[in-house]
Formats: structure tokens, sequence, C-alpha cells
């Protein structure tokens, strides 16, 4: 029986490689290095720091850095951490920078929470994202930079998140927790060649940006941490992600614009995003998530090459009625999932509310949503796709996805519309007509055609079904 299963995945992924195939073409990462030469470089050590894992090396790191700022003019600087634990409070880093780790540095994050200042809101959530009024400052923090570079010979960055993780659900916060690496109004970022791990609250954090690289970087989180996301690109652009594996409580990567009338208001979209090569797992959340704070817009997305096991689920958009905004010319492709409860799931009645004041009219826009080049083994629901009455997300387009489903009904639809082609188990009612004009797919008008990649996820399928 096994052996005819996998004869007619075999025959079915067969007739999918001849299919013409698009791919994206029209957004390429920067090419910029983490290698970037800089004239003039200290150790924290010079600066008075211990890496004993118990002295507090916050004004070390903070000293070195206002050192540093004079070369800022002067072709930049490196500040070098080298073998040790170096605990520490928040620190803000300069234009024109390299933050570089040794292979066997750890930067650990300490557990007294007034080592993480409060600073305001974002102006695009109006308040503290778990809590009203201001937050904590991120760990590595910046703003109104260019020329950053986090990086390192796979050093780690240690949030320490368990306390704070102990007081969210204890409820004895007094302002959002904070993430490990912010940078606002930023540009020119590269992060890469790091493990980041305990983080309080969402990771890495680029927020207002333009021009980031992350690629290269390990995640770690306990699977039941709250609120762990890996990367969260917030109303920023030109944002290149890859080659990354991430493990945590909530979404791996996760693409944001602002919470509600703050959000509309704030009106700085994400766009011009590519996520390429992510293999992880998260037991709450999502592997590739859209939301639920997108009120600013989010558009222009690619993700490609995804690798999901032992996770809640697999891709995910999040939105309400008061969100307003829009999330649309959406491309994801070769994406495989093992054990994963629900592998698409769009969610118009997410809920959550920065207070009263948001318009409940304010109807977000979904639409022109690709998803293609999907296998699957061990999926319980196919798909939830719950749009909101009176505002139907459409152009949903599913095309090419395969998936080893235990639930008798697969799929779950509501308030969309789209089509699919060549999708197992069958899609539901709203997607199964094939519409004469194909353009209402995204990226149909900007990818050329290709040799189909769809052999690429024979291999990792048959594996599945073996196991």
């Amino acid at each position: 029986m096994r052996l005819l299963k996998l004869l007619e995945v075999l025959l079915l992924l067969a007739s999918i490689s001849s299919f013409p195939w698009a791919a994206a073409d029209n957004l390429s990462c920067m090419p910029t290095s983490s290698k970037v030469y800089r004239p003039h470089r200290v150790t924290v050590t010079e600066f008075g720091a211990v890496g004993d894992g118990v002295t507090l090396n916050t004004k070390a790191f903070q000293n070195a850095i206002f050192y540093l700022q004079s070369f800022a003019d002067k072709g930049g600087a490196q500040l070098f951490v080298p073998a040790g634990r170096w605990l520490t409070g928040s620190f803000n880093l300069i234009s024109h920078l390299t933050l570089c780790l040794d292979k066997d540095a750890v930067i650990i994050g300490s557990t007294d929470s007034s080592s993480w200042p409060v600073i305001d809101p974002l102006p695009s959530y109006g308040r503290g994202r778990e809590l009203p009024g201001g937050r904590h400052k991120s760990l590595i923090h910046g703003s109104n930079l260019t020329d950053v570079i986090i990086t390192g010979d796979n050093g780690t960055i240690d949030g320490q998140g368990s306390i704070w993780w102990d007081w969210f659900h204890n409820k004895t916060l007094n302002f959002t927790r904070p993430h490990l690496v912010e940078l606002m109004y930023s540009t020119k970022v590269v992060i890469s060649n790091l493990t980041f791990i305990n983080s309080p609250f969402w990771t890495i954090h680029p927020v207002y940006c333009s021009n980031v690289l992350v690629r290269n970087v390990t995640i770690l989180a306990p699977l039941d941490s709250p609120n762990t996301d890996g990367i969260d690109p917030d109303s920023a652009n030109n944002v290149c992600i890859e080659d990354c594996y991430i493990s945590t409580g909530d979404d791996l990567i996760a693409v944001k614009s602002g919470w509600d009338e703050y959000g509309i208001s704030f009106a700085h979209p994400s766009s011009n995003i590519s996520i390429r090569r992510i293999t992880g797992e998260t037991k709450l959340g999502a592997g590739i998530a859209f939301g639920s704070e997108m009120s600013g817009g989010v558009s222009e997305v690619w993700a490609e090459d995804i690798h999901l096991f032992n996770s809640k689920h697999g891709i995910r958009i999040k939105t309400s009625p008061g969100r307003g905004g829009y999330i649309r010319n959406i491309y994801i492709s070769d994406v495989i999932m093992k054990n994963v409860d629900i592998a698409i799931r769009i969610q118009g009645q997410y809920g959550e509310h920065p207070d009263e004041k948001y318009d409940p009219n304010a109807l977000p826009i979904i639409n022109r949503i690709t998803i293609k080049n999907v296998a699957g083994a061990n999926i319980r629901l196919a798909g939830l796709l719950e749009g909101i009455h009176g505002d139907n997300f459409s152009n949903i387009c599913l095309s090419n996805i395969i998936l080893n489903v235990t639930s008798p009904h697969p799929w779950n639809c509501s308030y969309v519309e789209g089509y699919s082609n060549m999708v197992s188990p069958e899609s539901c009612e709203p997607l199964k007509e094939i519409p004469e004009d194909s353009s209402i797919c995204y990226p149909a008008n900007h990818l050329k055609p290709q040799q189909s990649s769809a052999i690429r996820l024979i291999s990792p399928f048959i594996k599945f079904i073996a196991m």
C-alpha cells in the first residue's frame, strides 16, 4: 500500500516537473557584505569589560561605542567581542560600525529589568505591543543609523528570556518586553553569522528600516516560550532574509507594518521583501506569517525554499476589522512541511486592538496571494481560509500543492475568492474555478517562464512518506 502511495506521488510530481513554472527574478538581495573593512578596531576588554558571566559590562560596551563614534567619518570602526561570557544591559550602536563576536563569545542580557531602559512606544503602534505605555529597549539597539553590521564567527547573543517569560505569564510586567535586536529608521543593515537565543520577545526587529540583510543566523528559544518570533521586518522595505535556521515559540518570520489606527496614520508599508532558504519549527506560530499588525500595508513579498516541521501553522495571514491596510502581491513557493497542524491559514477575525479608538469599518484588503509548489506529510488540515463578511479576500491562487492530510475535511473556506490548479486534496469550492485571465495571480506579470524546480521536492517528500 505504501509503495502504491509512493508511486502515485512520484507520478504526480513527475507531471508537475513539466509544468511551466515561474520564479521571482525581479528582486535581488543586495551585495552588502559583513566583511566591510573598518580601519579602526577596538576590543571591549580595552574599556574594562570582564567576560566572567557575572560582571555587568553595560558601561564598557557604551564607552567603547562612544569612543568609536569619532571614527564614523574616517572609514568606520569595529568593536570586537572576544571569547567569554559578557553580561550586559541595553546598549546603542552607531553608524559605520561593525559589532563582531568571536566564535566563543556570548553576549548575555541582564536579568535585571532596570538594565533594559523603558523607551517610547513605536508611533505605528501607539503603545507597547503588550501593555499601554512604553516598552523596554532591546539589548542591542540603534536609531537613525546607516551602515551597521552585527556579525561574527557564529558567536552567541543570549537574552536570558526565561525571567521575562515568567513575568509575562504571571502578569507582573509593567511594560512591553524587549527584543534582542531592534534597529529603527536605519539603512544598510547586515546581521549575519550569529546565534540568537532566548529572546524576551521578538528576536530581530528591523522597524522603519531599508536595505536590510539577515543571513546565516540561527535563532533558538523554547517551543513554549511566548511571542519569541524569529525575524519581524516591520514597516521595512528592501529586506532580504536568507539561509536561517529558526526554532522558537512563535512565528519564525512575520512581516508587519503597524497596528490599527496608528499604523494607518503612520502609513509606512513593508515592501520588497525576499525570504529564502529558511528551515525551522514553531509550536505556537507559523513558518511564514503576515500580520497581525499590518495596517500600514504589506506588499511585494517573495518567500521560497522553506522547510517546516513539527509546527502549528505553515503559512499564515492574520488580520481583522479595524486593521485597514492591505496584504497583496505575495508569492510563496517551494515549501516542504512535515507534521504541521494547518498548512495554510488565513484569519480575518484575529482580533486584538491597541485601544477603543480603532475604526471597526477599516477593513483590510487581502489580494493576489499566490502559493505554489508545496509538499507536505502528516498535515492535519490543508487550509483554513476565513475572510471577512462583506470584505472577501480575493485572488487567492493555489497551484501544484500536494499534502498528505489526516483530517476527513481538509479544507474550510469562507469569504475568499480565487482559483486552484493541481491541488491535492482538492481545494474548497470558492477556489476551484480556473480563470481565463491568469494575471489575477501574483506574480504572473512579473515573471519569466522557466523549467520547473518541482523535481527538487521529490526526494524530501519520498523521505516523508517512507518514515
